[in-house]
């Protein structure tokens, strides 16, 4: 049996998005539930979010949401989640979602889901953080932004050795198993954080 994770799910407040994006959301949450790992997210109850939540409580997973204040005064959280931890600001929130974090998954999303999974990539390559980063590809959804990464690597923004600092996942059932075989980002990632 593998030991129980901690797994950070980046995901999306919107209720207008494709029914895909929903349900990829939902079995996400099933899936990590039924396989014993606790979910840590942005305690929202709409959209990607709600269905994440909901799809993980279905089968009694234990779910961690963080929500800023403001949110809670507007009644945007989720009220059945294991444990609601109110925070000051988005930044907390942020530094709350990925500390303790044993991976990272981003489902597709807006402004907000890229600042967060950018972050983690940020501070993947400066060897602050050395877990898996997954990215699920629902639609396709993902892949302008692979494309456009390699852009950015091939103009020698970053070096190489970056583009395995992420993973692209097509399918939920690909994910959990895309963690488990995605060794701990390398210790020596400092010495090559600053492009050559």
């Amino acid at each position: 049996m593998t030991q129980s994770l901690r797994i950070c799910v980046y995901a999306a407040s919107s209720n207008q998005v494709a029914p895909e994006f929903h349900d990829a959301a939902f079995k996400l949450g099933e899936a990590l539930a039924k396989a014993g790992h606790s979910i840590v997210y942005g305690g929202g109850s709409q959209g990607l979010m709600g269905a994440l939540a909901n799809g993980a409580l279905k089968h009694q997973g234990q779910v961690i949401g963080i929500l800023p204040k403001f949110m809670a005064d507007l009644e945007w959280g989720h009220t059945g989640l294991t444990h609601l931890d109110l925070v000051e600001d988005m930044r907390e929130r942020k530094h709350k979602l990925l500390t303790g974090s044993d991976a990272v998954i981003a489902l597709p999303g807006g402004c907000g889901t890229l600042e967060e999974l950018f972050e983690a990539i940020t501070l993947k390559r400066l060897g602050i953080y050395f877990n898996p980063i997954i990215l699920l590809n629902t639609k396709n959804f993902y892949a302008p932004l692979q494309t456009f990464m390699q852009q950015v690597i091939d103009e020698k923004f970053m070096n190489p050795e970056h583009e395995t600092m992420w993973s692209l996942v097509d399918s939920v059932d690909q994910a959990l198993p895309k963690i488990l075989a995605t060794p701990k980002w390398r210790e020596d990632a400092r010495d090559y954080a600053v492009v050559r």
